[in-house]
């Protein structure tokens, strides 16, 4: 890194050395940074111009940057390209997964009696790391109960290899949801000889819709599709009347891959205090991924190239993450996590996190723990340390629930370590007040298209980039410098709330 341009000393200011009408030493005072410097160096038109890299490599390499795909491999070695040469210590963290795309759409239909074409997408899906093949046979169901026009109880269809007692070879079972795995009941019905598998919802209220299930791991080698409850009924009545012929095709990939974590860590800094920025890296199958999330990545980038290029030396560690297979179920951040002893998490004060933040209807919203929602007390500090940001630059900001499931800061939840961060709006709906107080149109999603083809640069917004880079990058500094709790034997000064930018404590 380059050093010495800019001093603590410099960027921080000085600390008041007594306060009147008290002995607390003014080591215990809690800085307040002034990272205007590194925001006027974050431009938005050098955090689009990553973002911009990001959309080349996913249109050189079949439109999308997924885990375990060309394009996310250059689009790590596009990061490591640039971090490496600046002085950072790189980390590249590989992991297997499983990995599933689907090459063509599944089909699913009755040959006889009454021909029939389900919808895929309305009546059934392929579910995740099923196997591929295109199954015409006879349909049997296993170990089904729904009682004559109601609903099914509790199923416990197909979770035993005695269930396909009489089970034909080559036939398609038709299992009801219940009790056991997806993937113990398709592995009972392929050791059994099935040559598809239709899983159905089990009928109870809340489990009878379109059934969106996954097979966790690779190994089914055979089709397996879910549907709704009414078309297993259906289908299930069709074959206590007689013999009924179906059809399912599938057309996948289904197999355990290699991907890769990419840490950048500055070699100065405390190592018993770390403070961690990270966006996923990866994208959805088949999609360049702009908003979600290569405008995070871009992000986090630019502030790391930006603090290296103007020399600054915070007292903390700090350590940039860009994660893989996010968007797979978090496996990245939770695998990173799964690495680390109780004592090397207990090092990192603060992760914050920055998914979606360039969303074409956006709108600030600062990740806030919810009361009794189980996260560690301190993530409080990051969203007042980001309400207290946008309130000092004059712009609207609403809370969004710190949901562990919602990205990969519930990784770090889920440990103990205290995490916050931003986000600019998905499929939720703008409101009034938000159209008014910030722009864009009420009543509209702030971003429908993320996880899809269609999130591509074209929608990005560059006004709401440019004000969540700016803040993500005043987040980053502010614990940068920040002084651990634990480090501080006294409590800081009460600092008057008149301030935008006052003290956390």
């Amino acid at each position: 890194m380059r050093r010495h341009l800019l001093t603590r000393a410099s960027i921080v200011g000085a600390v008041a050395v007594a306060v009147v009408g008290t002995t607390v030493p003014a080591v215990n005072a809690q800085p307040d940074p002034d990272s205007s410097a590194l925001r006027d160096a974050v431009t938005v038109d050098a955090v689009f111009g990553h973002m911009e890299a990001l959309n080349d490599i996913a249109t050189a390499n079949d439109g999308e940057r997924a885990s375990g795909t060309p394009g996310y491999q250059a689009s790590v070695d596009y990061v490591v390209g640039l971090l490496e040469p600046l002085g950072y210590e790189i980390t590249i963290q590989p992991f297997d997964f499983a990995f599933f795309d689907e090459l063509s759409p599944s089909e699913l239909q009755r040959i006889s009696p009454d021909p029939k074409d389900f919808v895929n997408g309305t009546d059934f899906l392929t579910m995740t790391q099923s196997g591929s093949g295109d199954a015409t046979a006879a349909l049997q169901a296993v170990d089904v109960t729904i009682p004559p026009g109601a609903a099914a109880n509790t199923s416990t269809s197909g979770c035993e290899a005695s269930d396909f007692a009489g089970f034909t070879p080559g036939n398609v079972a038709l299992i009801q949801r219940g009790t056991c795995t997806f993937f113990i009941k398709a592995t009972n019905a392929e050791a059994a000889g099935a040559s598809a598998v239709i899983i159905f919802n089990e009928g109870q209220p809340g489990r009878d819709g379109l059934l969106a299930g996954t097979l966790v791991t690779p190994g089914i080698t055979i089709p397996v599709v879910g549907t709704s409850f009414a078309v297993g009924a259906e289908l299930y009545a069709n074959t206590q009347a007689g013999e009924t012929i179906v059809r399912v095709f599938t057309d996948t990939i289904s197999e355990t891959r290699e991907t890769y974590n990419v840490l950048a860590e500055t070699p100065e800094g405390n190592p018993r205090s770390v403070m961690m920025a990270g966006a996923h890296l990866d994208s959805v199958i088949d999609s360049p991924g702009m908003n979600d999330n290569a405008s995070g990545t871009a992000a986090i980038l630019e502030t790391a190239i930006q603090m290296a290029e103007l020399g600054i030396e915070p007292p903390n560690k700090l350590r940039f993450a860009f994660w893989g297979a996010e968007e797979l179920g978090l496996l990245g951040s939770a695998h990173y996590v799964s690495t680390l002893t109780q004592s090397e998490l207990d090092k990192i004060k603060m992760y914050l996190n920055f998914d979606v933040i360039a969303s074409i209807n956006g709108y600030p919203f600062v990740f806030t723990p919810q009361p009794d929602d189980g996260t560690p007390a301190a993530s409080a500090e990051a969203t007042e340390v980001f309400n207290d940001y946008f309130d000092s630059v004059g712009l609207p900001h609403d809370p969004s629930p710190l949901v562990p499931a919602g990205s990969d800061h519930g990784s770090f939840l889920d440990a103990g370590v205290p995490a916050g961060g931003l986000f600019s709006g998905a499929t939720g709906i703008k409101t009034e007040a938000q159209a008014a107080a910030y722009g864009g149109t009420a009543g509209e999603p702030y971003d429908d298209l993320i996880n899809s083809p269609g999130d591509v640069i074209e929608r990005v917004n560059l006004d709401v980039l440019d004000d969540m880079s700016d803040a993500a990058a005043h987040g980053i500094f502010w614990f940068a410098f920040r002084t651990p709790a634990q480090d501080r034997p006294m409590p800081a000064p009460e600092i008057s709330t008149a301030d935008p930018m006052r003290a956390v404590a």
